[in-house]
């Protein structure tokens, strides 16, 4: 499908002439993640749990906070190795809820370490990379603006279903949707920026 044309009012031309989608363009740190990360595929486990982590911990914040608590996150779960994380007990949960660097949210924390278990028992079933790369719509349209950009699609409320049933935690549609476009499951930089179709 074509993509819209651009809206000005979602881009943000920076010193260095390039335009950006806007939120891109609001803070240093957005501006590093916006250039080199965001709708960057993903693949691998550790990565996309890594990824599926921090959406999960964003929920209800914003995603600067989580940005910037980064590697405290890494720090705190083991890089995100989910057969360490898997194995985390009672206390290594009141260390975290004491660990001032992170989000300190015990369903949060629990859904963390429910998922790394359920990580391990898709092994058996291809994987998670193959689970969530096969929500991959078909074809998505790019937005013009950020107005235009969804919440949710079909395929985020299926991918969502699919890891409940894997027994996964806190992983709704919403969250499973901002984790397609962190992953480049779908490319949401709006049309007009320069990241756009990259």
């Amino acid at each position: 499908m074509a993509d819209a044309p651009p809206d000005p009012a979602s881009l943000v031309v920076g010193d260095d002439g390039l335009a950006r989608c806007a939120w891109g363009a609001s803070t240093d740190d957005y501006r590093v993640y916006h250039d080199t990360e965001w709708a960057v595929p993903v693949r691998g486990e550790q990565a996309l749990y890594e990824r599926i982590t921090l959406e999960a911990f964003q929920s209800g914040l914003s995603w600067l906070t989580i940005l910037r608590k980064r590697p405290a996150f890494r720090a705190a779960f083991a890089g995100f190795d989910p057969e360490v994380v898997a194995r985390y007990d009672d206390a290594d949960r009141e260390r975290l809820m004491h660990d001032a660097g992170i989000v300190r949210n015990r369903r949060k924390i629990d859904a963390a370490i429910t998922n790394a278990a359920a990580v391990l028992r898709l092994r058996d079933a291809g994987g998670l990379d193959e689970l969530i790369w096969s929500h991959r719509p078909a074809a998505h349209t790019r937005p013009a603006s950020f107005a235009e950009t969804p919440a949710t699609t079909s395929e985020s409320v299926a991918l969502a279903k699919a890891l409940k049933k894997a027994g996964f935690a806190h992983v709704g549609p919403t969250t499973m949707y901002a984790a397609m476009q962190a992953c480049g499951i779908v490319d949401d930089h709006v049309a007009g920026c320069f990241r756009s179709g990259s």
